[in-house]
């Protein structure tokens, strides 16, 4: 997986990997870890998003156009734990606004 998004990112595509914080499946330290084995140097540090007036998860951008984002209180099926957080993190990536 680590070449498709290379190449993918090379490619000047757009990446955005996220993770429920309470992902008992494949928790959200190993997922930084596995974007962090990328390579790519970090543009901006965490920082909280929101949705409802309530910090709803970090992000952390990467060079090469990657963003990583967790969601606070999901487990690994997010759009079923928080279904309109989900559309919200979602639609504002896919518009390419700040989440």
């Amino acid at each position: 997986m680590v070449d498709y998004h290379k190449k993918f990112t090379a490619m000047g595509y757009r990446v955005l990997i996220y993770s429920g914080d309470h992902d008992l499946c494949i928790p959200f330290t190993g997922t930084e870890a596995w974007v962090r084995s990328l390579g790519y140097r970090v543009v901006d540090s965490w920082q909280p998003w929101h949705f409802g007036g309530q910090v709803a998860g970090y992000t952390q951008g990467y060079d090469h156009n990657l963003t990583f984002l967790t969601i606070k209180g999901s487990g690994h099926t997010v759009p079923e734990y928080k279904p309109k957080e989900s559309l919200a993190f979602y639609a504002h990536w896919l518009f390419g606004q700040k989440i």
